[in-house]
């Protein structure tokens, strides 16, 4: 067993903003020079970083970024300290958009990072393990969320204990509306729960950041099914409003002749017994069918579990996993390796599952054979599957659509003792046949209320199979709409970039800084206390490029990589310890400084030091605030861009002004 952090590799910088000769404007709009002076002047524009942009439950992660670096500073208290550590502070703004940073910081794929503008420099800030850091940090510090001082008296139902419903009951319970979760399972997580193994979620960050949320004073009744046990009818009578967040926890079946033998299941009800204790063995060998990362987590869990040499028929894994029987002769049985073999239609570079995963599983011995697609089951005299038989393809993607061309000659049998089908995930509908679309989904507008049924909303995989993050964002703007239609307002227009922007405003009033009221035109003064001057936030409808940032202010510098426990193929047997170590203090601060805070001041000082006509000013101490750091005096200003040049965040840009 090894632990490793994988050292990223460090690139030469080679940006330049101008190149050799270029003098020139490639647009007069973008100068409008007069004489030696232009009526372009310094303007201080509010950008949405791609972080956030990619991150679909919104999180300010370039606002909670900058308070662990020590750009923010937590508000200070009557008696002149800090109100609370920066790492609550931080905490506290990463979790207004996503309650479970803890579990997120451990499994999302993160394609906030992705989008990270820093992959132009060198490698991606590790915005997930600095969320992994804060969740941890908030749970050992037993860090409770702030009750709503105020009852609104209105009664919400949240059907369905996952990430989309916990997170909705979240944020309507901060708005001070009662909530009661209804879940057919004996515990709350949804997918986080009874489709993720442990070594991956540990149960007990998951109960923490659960339990965080009950606290708010949310209700639970568990082994409640809506449909089955309570009608809907009765749950429109008690609430005043419902969410949906139903989940996507049935298994799609493989499509293919002989899928109905008994040993062929599908992800879902492998990792629920897995989950829930039942399943101890899988037999010697185990076939996935997949290619994402719950295909992943099947592979790995069968790896860990092995299998036994004498088994009595009624422990068979497919008895276990279909809930009949707990497998007490396995745990006294001596495990042996299975032999996983994991199918994909995909090449394995072209997989869906996370680049970590698919190396984590071939360095614990799983058989990945890329490019196959499955036709048919082989079944043996009692009807159980024997093997899978397959061919190869060659799959793409074209104009959105999965196209599958089979090689003929190619096909083989993968011989198997368990088929698992990891292809996609389906929706129960028992008891609310209503809301189904027909298409084993439910509709819904840009506020996720169901289409035709007023106040009730709906998110998470029965909207739209996606990852756990994108249903906690469901959850959140559903709560929303919610808020306003228990109000009695109309459901506003959702903004083009939906997330948890950085509010100056909010800093601020922080401050004690007041704004006067607005009673004539007032335009390029740095004197009225009646607006922020020169600033506009347009985090709502605009994502700033890595082409508006000035690159070469950065030096490369090394991503802090997590600990990583690598397990060989024998150490994975009967091996459930987490395999993902938090950041060290010190590492977290040290990569959330790698940060290029894209779109909003991070008080470089540049502007100040090159402004020739020392128009651009610190603002005063006493006036100053996050975002407020510098200012411009008009009446010196000649518009000569170099702010703007050699702003690195693409915080300044010219604008009209005198």
């Amino acid at each position: 067993m090894s632990s490793i952090a994988e050292p990223t590799a460090t690139k030469p910088i080679t940006f330049r903003r101008f190149k050799d000769g270029a003098n020139t404007y490639s647009s007069f709009q973008k100068a409008i020079f007069d004489a030696d002076h232009s009526h372009k002047c310094p303007t201080y524009i509010q950008s949405a970083p791609p972080c956030q942009g990619s991150c679909p439950a919104g999180e300010d992660i370039r606002g909670y970024l900058n308070i662990v670096r020590g750009i923010e500073k937590p508000p200070v208290g009557s008696d002149g300290k800090p109100s609370m550590s920066w790492q609550e502070y931080a905490f506290r703004r990463l979790t207004e958009a996503n309650p479970f940073p803890s579990v997120m910081g451990r499994v999302c794929p993160a394609p906030c990072e992705s989008g990270c503008n820093r992959n132009q420099v060198e490698d991606f800030v590790g915005i997930n393990s600095v969320e992994h850091f804060l969740g941890d940090y908030a749970i050992q510090n037993k860090i409770a969320y702030k009750k709503s001082e105020a009852s609104s008296g209105k009664k919400v139902a949240v059907i369905g204990g996952g990430p989309a419903g916990m997170s909705a009951a979240y944020q309507l319970a901060l708005k001070g509306h009662s909530v009661t979760i209804f879940d057919e399972r004996a515990e709350l997580g949804g997918m986080m729960r009874y489709g993720i193994p442990g070594f991956r979620t540990p149960r007990d960050v998951l109960d923490a950041e659960i339990q965080r949320i009950l606290d708010l004073g949310v209700e639970a009744r568990m082994n409640c099914r809506i449909g089955t046990d309570i009608t809907m009818t009765q749950i429109r009578a008690d609430y005043d409003a419902v969410f949906l967040g139903l989940g996507a926890q049935a298994g799609r079946a493989l499509a293919v002749e002989g899928a109905d033998a008994p040993n062929v299941v599908t992800a879902t009800s492998f990792l629920k017994a897995f989950n829930d204790g039942r399943l101890r063995h899988v037999g010697k060998r185990v076939v996935v069918v997949g290619g994402g990362d719950t295909s992943i987590d099947v592979a790995t869990v069968a790896r860990r579990l092995g299998h036994i040499d004498k088994i009595n028929e009624s422990d068979r894994p497919e008895f276990a996993i279909a809930g009949h029987v707990a497998h007490d002769v396995a745990s006294a049985s001596a495990r042996q390796g299975a032999e996983v073999t994991l199918t994909t239609i995909f090449a394995i570079d072209k997989m869906q599952a996370s680049k970590h995963e698919v190396e984590h599983a071939l360095s614990e011995g799983i058989s990945i054979r890329g490019g196959m697609v499955p036709l048919s089951i082989v079944r043996g005299a009692d009807g159980r599957a024997t093997a899978l038989r397959v061919i190869q393809c060659e799959a793409k993607i074209v104009g959105g659509r999965l196209d599958i061309k089979n090689i003929e000659g190619t096909e083989e049998d993968i011989p198997a003792d368990l088929i698992v089908s990891a292809i996609g995930q389906a929706v129960d509908f028992t008891g609310l046949e209503e809301f189904n679309n027909g298409k084993g989904a439910i509709n819904s507008d840009k506020n996720y209320q169901v289409q035709g049924q007023e106040g009730i909303f709906v998110g998470g995989d029965v909207v739209r199979p996606h990852l756990l993050t994108t249903a906690i964002g469901h959850g959140a703007i559903a709560a929303d709409g919610i808020d306003r239609f228990l109000q009695g307002e109309a459901l506003e227009k959702r903004p083009k970039i939906d997330v948890h922007s950085f509010d100056l405003t909010r800093k601020m009033v922080e401050k004690g800084l007041t704004f006067s009221e607005v009673h004539e035109p007032i335009r390029g003064t740095d004197k009225s206390t009646a607006a922020i001057h020169n600033f506009d936030n347009r985090s709502d409808r605009y994502v700033i490029s890595h082409k508006e940032l000035f690159l070469g202010h950065f030096p490369s510098i090394n991503r802090n990589v997590r600990n990583v426990t690598n397990l060989t193929a024998v150490e994975a047997l009967n091996n459930f310890e987490e395999r993902l170590h938090p950041l060290l203090e010190a590492q977290a601060v040290a990569e959330a400084k790698r940060c290029m805070s894209c779109g909003q001041c991070f008080e470089c000082d540049n502007c100040v030091v090159y402004c020739p006509q020392t128009a651009v000013f610190k603002v005063p101490k006493a006036k100053s605030t996050t975002g407020r750091y510098v200012d411009t005096n008009y009446a010196k200003c000649i518009g000569c861009h170099i702010c703007a040049d050699v702003c690195p965040t693409g915080y300044i840009q010219m604008g009209l002004g005198e």
